[in-house]
This record gives structure tokens, C-alpha cells and sequence, in this order.
């Protein structure tokens, strides 16, 4: 049977305001001034929603907004890709959209963030039906989920009764637990999408190579992302290390995501791991041509210019 979406999201959505070119010191009391500024969308699952859809993928999304501009425009971004927003709620009241400001320095960034209304969403807020109706279900920021985190071993299980396959990328953990559900959540997944450091935290080992062995054991298919020196892939006793594609980036922030959006349009194409892996990495580097997560992917200059010269033929 035709499913109506390729992949659904239920997650957090926030607008990201990013400064440039902050000192790396910020004494307090001062007026510390940034050589540029960028607002864009947002937010890991957001990203991925919206890069999956301008991929061409068919994408639902289900998350919780405050009624307030910064969701309007939020969700607006998501509507210009065709990203499905009928089961979009609504919080009422106090509550607001959450925001993340980002104070990009030489060295690195730091990252602020007001959760809002990505902490209101729970199982109840979860249409699962509609999520049923997608071949594939990807959950992000796994520690943010605050609501929704004791009704996530259930879901799963549900979607995974329904015929869906499951992906899961947990992101930082704030409280630096890595907690439950993670364990059961491991055992559920189809793919996990870590970060080297993520993975290396979670798994208790010192490298991203000691890290993929540990949850190749537990996860069918693994993708841990190491940023310029590309990507591990592990998918039961065979493993591969993929070069990243080399570009001179604007920065770096929703690469991770990118890579996601990249290796899931061509996991849903039935492509190796190897080759997932591959187009992942070039989605990642296409995002970080230019500020943010998703103005790479807005326009279709850049975009068409990557798709034309991929060899996948994706």
C-alpha cells in the first residue's frame, strides 16, 4: 500500500538567532558587539524536516508553537519546502516558541536556548495514525523531549507494529545523563545517527571507533558523523569510513542535521550504507555554505548544483 508521507517527524521547532564574530571573552556589564547577525529556522528535527522535504521527500510533521511570531515564521519556512503541518498544535496561554541564539566564536560556538513549547508536546499530542501513514519515523533531540520521553518506548513500538522503520538521533543531552529511554529506545531502532562526541558518551568508549563497534552491537545500521574527517558507518560486521566532501564553510551549525536529511533520502532509496553515507556527507557540506542549518537548501541554486553533480544519481 502507497503510504502518504516517506518520513514523519514529531519534535521540537525553534528559530536559531546566530551572532558573528563575538570575542571569545564576555565579561559581563559590557556591550560586547557582533559583526553579523543571521535569524533562521531552527532546531534538529525542524532542520531535518525541512532539508528532507527540499531532497523530496514527502514529510510530516507534528510539533507544538507557541502563538506567537517567532512560530509563525517558523512554521512558515517549513511550508515553502510542502512539509505538512496539519497536525501542528497550538499551545495556548503563556507559553511561547522556543529560541536558540548561538554566539559564534573563532573557536567554537556556545548555545543558548529557551525551550518553550518544545517541552509541552506529549504522547497524547501525537496523532498516530497520521505518524503510521509515513514508511519511515525519525525522532531528534531525544533529551529535549521532556513530555513526550516517557511515552517514546510505547510509540516506537507501536509505529514498528505498524510496519514503519525507526531512526533516532538523541543530540546533546543538557544534564549530561544520557539516560532513559535511551537503552530501550537503542533496542527499538533501525538507525542511529550520533555525533562522534554523542557517541563516544554514550557508549562510555574513547573514539568514535571504539563507539561504533559498542553500537553496532545493539543498532542495525549506525552513522556516526566526525565532522571533517567524514563519517563511520557500521551495519552488522561490515563497516566503512566515508570521507567528508571538502568545502571551506560559512559555519557549521545543523551539519549534523544536514547529514541526517542526506543519509535518510537515500536510506528510503534503498542505497547502501556506504553510499547513505556518501550523499550525507554532501548535504552536510552543502549546509555550511551558507549561515544556519537550512538557507543552503532555501534556494535552488546551491542545491541543484549539488544534486546535478552527485554521482548516486539522487
Amino acid at each position: 500500500m502507497t503510504k502518504r508521507f516517506d518520513v514523519a517527524i514529531a519534535g521540537e521547532i525553534n528559530l536559531d538567532l546566530i551572532l558573528y564574530g563575538l570575542p571569545e571573552e564576555m565579561p559581563l556589564e559590557r556591550e560586547l558587539l557582533a559583526s553579523n547577525f543571521c535569524l533562521t529556522l531552527g532546531s534538529s528535527s525542524a532542520i531535518l524536516a525541512h532539508n528532507l522535504a527540499a531532497l523530496g521527500s514527502r514529510v510530516g510533521f507534528v510539533t507544538c508553537v507557541g502563538g506567537d511570531p517567532l512560530g509563525a515564521m517558523a512554521l512558515e519556512r517549513l511550508a515553502e519546502k510542502g512539509v505538512d503541518l496539519s497536525r501542528v498544535k497550538r499551545v495556548s496561554g503563556a507559553t511561547s516558541t522556543g529560541v536558540t541564539i548561538l554566539l559564534a566564536h573563532e573557536g567554537g560556538r556556545r548555545i543558548l536556548t529557551y525551550p518553550g513549547a518544545m517541552f509541552e508536546m506529549c504522547g497524547a499530542d501525537l496523532d498516530m495514525e497520521y505518524l503510521a501513514s509515513a514508511r519511515h519515523f525519525h525522532l531528534s533531540s531525544l533529551f529535549l523531549q521532556k513530555s513526550l520521553q516517557p511515552d517514546l518506548a510505547g510509540i516506537f513500538r507501536r509505529l514498528k507494529s505498524e510496519g514503519l522503520t525507526l531512526s533516532l538521533d538523541t543530540n546533546d543531552d543538557p544534564e549530561d545523563r544520557w539516560g532513559a529511554p535511551l537503552e530501550e529506545l537503542l533496542g527499538l531502532v533501525d538507525i542511529f545517527l550520533p555525533n562522534e562526541e554523542e557517541a563516544c558518551r554514550i557508549s562510555g568508549k574513547a573514539n568514535a571507533e571504539e563507539a561504533i563497534e559498542y553500537l553496532g552491537s545493539r543498532v542495525p545500521l549506525v552513522a556516526v558523523k566526525c565532522g571533517k574527517r567524514g563519517a563511520l558507518v557500521k551495519q552488522g560486521k561490515h563497516s566503512w569510513q566515508v570521507q567528508a566532501q571538502p568545502v571551506v564553510p560559512v559555519d557549521t551549525i545543523g551539519a549534523g542535521d544536514s547529514f541526517n536529511a542526506g543519509f535518510l533520502a537515500a536510506w528510503l532509496r534503498g542505497e547502501s550504507p556506504q553510499t547513505c553515507a556518501q550523499f550525507g556527507n554532501q548535504t552536510a557540506a552543502l549546509s555550511t555554505l551558507r549561515p544556519g542549518g537550512t538557507e543552503s537548501f532555501r534556494g535552488s541554486e546551491l542545491l541543484n548544483a549539488m544534486l546535478l553533480s552527485n554521482p548516486t544519481g539522487l
